[in-house]
């Protein structure tokens, strides 16, 4: 289903959205239905088979507890298997899950502090020990993911950890969950610079054939929707997300997950209505912006600036750090009010920003925002302040061993360094930095934390190209910006602006159309009086 119509008049696009959101509520009405049939008995989290060596109450309650994981619901889960060890003191793999339960998220990482916890739980899985070799093997496995995590980068450990559970599957080729578990870490350890995703694709073939014979395994919906968590591939996740929030309703990671291939797809409304459901079931503040901040893109796409800021001002103050560390609520807390200052092309609130002393690759969220909203506002020094102070995190990330997030902030701070090119009225310095930065950025693939960059760096280029005059350039730009970032509200507008200033009438005609089916009816973004004018203009011929 995709609320996004194309309608001839305002009349119709309000209809057809009334009768489209109704219809979302209906996709959604099964899981709150089942989350009620729930709310007495055992969680409705899906359906997990791990078999244990251990006593009857613990296997029972370990089934619950795997599929809480599949859905990182970590503090349920870890709950759960404190109980399976309750149940049965001696059954050591237990502590197999509570040390993942503290790792987190494999996507996205923890901080040391987690980490730290996940070693001493797998140390009590060893101290405990197993009841039978494929308990062991799975208490092995976790104890190589967390060894010497204060001095061995993460993504060794992660790769050592595929290795261990490959070998779980070839010795238990019956094993569905050592599967399913490997799958993630395939997916986990992707290169974000691999285009042709042949990680992707490996683990997406196990995972989509186990998907047809478990249809109520969490794990198998959520990995899907990872293992097709980019633009060429997304469609082939849709079907596992419109079910996923409907087989774990109770999981709020669950009911965000779905958001993914939404956002991937620019299908605002259904990932709206997901994410508002993920963050109400949330009790955990600093978790709440995961959702939040998808949610938050969601309504910008659409031109509702009051939904969005009424969400940033929901969350609150962000300088709480209580879910992973800090690492993923931080994140997606100072990206949220970051968009709204960057979609809305607001760059005084941008460069004025706060920037609290986070860890490097949340700081550069506010550093580059300050940076580049200085810059277009034309305030040199404080831009050439800021983009020294995002070089200086740039130079941090790459001595921490941290090159995902190294490559990242250098494209945003190579895309900064254009626009003061063009105040210091250095015009081709400008256009080669500006295609520098969209370029380098387009080499590696979006992080999971985040909906999408703060503003496309080849966004930044066709604005760039627009301001000398370049707009059929430009057009080309935005229009590339499209491929991967559908039915983004800015770029469209972007898009229509330099197709008129080029003479494109059909190509201007072509994204007013889009605007005018994207846009809250009751928006007030200039981009939707803009589609307004351009049609009136366009019927009196």
């Amino acid at each position: 289903m995709r609320c996004n119509p194309s309608p001839r008049t305002a009349r119709i696009a309000r209809i057809a959205r009334i009768a489209c959101i109704a219809a979302l509520a209906l996709v959604f009405a099964p899981a709150a239905a089942r989350s009620q049939e729930h709310q007495h008995g055992a969680p409705a989290v899906g359906s997990a088979h791990f078999p244990v060596a251990c006593n009857a109450t613990a296997q029972v309650r370990m089934h619950t507890a795997v599929a809480m994981l599949h859905s990182f619901w970590f503090p349920e889960a870890r709950r759960a298997l404190e109980a399976v060890a309750a149940a049965d003191p001696g059954c050591g793999i237990a502590w197999w899950g509570i040390a993942l339960t503290h790792f987190g998220n494999p996507l996205a990482g923890s901080g040391p502090e987690a980490q730290a916890r996940a070693a001493a739980a797998a140390a009590r899985a060893v101290s405990i020990g197993a009841r039978d070799a494929r308990d062991s093997a799975y208490i092995a496995a976790v104890s190589t993911l967390v060894r010497d995590h204060a001095t061995v980068p993460v993504r060794q450990r992660m790769l050592a950890y595929e290795d261990a559970l490959q070998a779980i599957v070839a010795a238990y080729p019956d094993d569905d969950e050592a599967k399913i578990f490997h799958a993630l870490a395939i997916v986990a350890n992707a290169p974000p610079t691999d285009r042709t995703y042949a990680r992707q694709h490996a683990a997406a073939q196990v995972l989509t054939a186990l998907y047809a014979r478990m249809p109520q395994h969490p794990g198998l919906a959520h990995y899907l929707i990872h293992a097709f968590d980019a633009p060429s591939l997304a469609h082939h996740a849709l079907d596992a997300a419109r079910q996923y929030a409907a087989i774990a309703p109770d999981a709020p990671h669950a009911l965000h997950m779905p958001s993914h291939t939404f956002t991937r797809l620019g299908y605002w409304d259904e990932s709206i209505a997901t994410n508002r459901r993920s963050a109400d079931a949330e009790p955990i503040r600093g978790a709440k912006a995961h959702p939040m901040d998808y949610l938050v893109y969601a309504y910008l796409q659409q031109g509702r600036e009051d939904a969005a800021r009424a969400v940033v001002e929901e969350l609150g103050a962000t300088d709480e750090q209580d879910y992973l560390a800090g690492t993923l609520g931080s994140y997606n807390g100072r990206a949220m009010r970051a968009r709204l200052a960057l979609e809305l092309d607001d760059w005084e609130a941008a460069m004025s920003l706060p920037a609290p002393d986070d860890p490097p690759s949340i700081a550069a969220i506010s550093h580059f925002t300050r940076a580049l909203g200085a810059a277009r506002a034309g305030d040199l020094a404080g831009a050439q302040t800021a983009n020294a102070v995002l070089d200086s995190t740039v130079a941090r990330l790459a001595a921490a061993g941290d090159a995902y997030w190294a490559h990242t902030v250098g494209a945003q701070h190579r895309a900064v360094s254009a626009w003061i090119a063009h105040l210091e009225g250095r015009h081709a310095d400008a256009l080669r930095l500006a295609a520098g930065a969209a370029e380098a950025e387009d080499e590696m693939e979006k992080h999971p934390v985040t909906p999408g960059p703060l503003i496309p760096a080849r966004e930044l280029y066709a604005d760039i190209l627009a301001l000398h005059g370049q707009h059929a350039q430009a057009l080309a730009q935005y229009e590339a910006v499209m491929t991967k970032e559908p039915n983004r509200l800015r770029t469209l507008h972007g898009a229509a602006r330099a197709a008129l200033a080029a003479g494109d009438r059909d190509a201007a005609a072509r994204h007013y159309k889009a605007i005018s089916a994207l846009v809250h009816p009751e928006s007030t973004h200039p981009a939707a009086a803009a589609a307004v004018a351009f049609a009136r203009g366009a019927a009196r011929g």
